[in-house]
C-alpha cells in the first residue's frame, strides 16, 4: 500500500482566486474550478475563512476548514459538487446525484457525502476536494 498525505491539513492555508470581492476573516465557498467567493446563506460549498481582503480576480489565502485531498474522479466532477465514494476499483470519488424530489434513498445518500469538489475534473483525472 502506498503512503498518502493530504494536500492541506485543517487550519493550514491554501491559495485560490477570488471570484468576487472578499473581506478577510469571512467564510468562503467554492464558486468555480479553483475559485472561492464570499459565503451566502447556508451553502454546502463552505471551505474555509479568507485570510485577507481580496478583489475579484486576485489571489487569496484561505484557512482550510478540513483536509484537502486529491483523488481520481469517477465521471465528470464539477467544482462545488458534493462528493461520495466511488464503487470503482480504479477511481476514488464521484459527484453525488442531484436531488429534485427527495426520497428515503436520498437521505441515505446525503449521509454518505464525504466532501466538496474544489476543482473540476473529467473521468479518470485528478480532482482536488475538501473533506466534510
Amino acid at each position: 500500500m502506498a503512503d498518502y498525505t493530504p494536500v492541506v491539513l485543517p487550519g493550514g492555508t491554501w491559495t485560490s482566486v477570488a471570484s468576487a470581492t472578499i473581506t478577510g476573516g469571512r467564510p468562503v465557498i467554492v464558486s468555480g474550478s479553483g475559485t472561492v467567493g464570499p459565503a451566502g446563506d447556508t451553502s454546502a460549498a463552505y471551505v474555509g475563512i479568507a485570510g485577507h481582503d481580496a478583489a475579484s480576480g486576485a489571489r487569496i489565502t484561505v484557512y482550510a476548514a478540513k483536509c484537502i485531498h486529491e483523488s481520481v474522479a469517477d465521471g465528470v466532477v464539477n467544482a462545488a459538487a458534493l462528493l461520495v465514494t466511488s464503487p470503482s476499483a480504479t477511481k476514488d470519488v464521484k459527484a453525488a446525484a442531484a436531488v429534485t424530489t427527495p426520497t428515503p434513498a436520498d437521505v441515505t445518500t446525503s449521509r454518505a457525502i464525504i466532501g466538496v469538489a474544489l476543482t473540476t475534473a473529467t473521468d479518470g483525472n485528478t480532482v482536488r476536494w475538501m473533506q466534510r
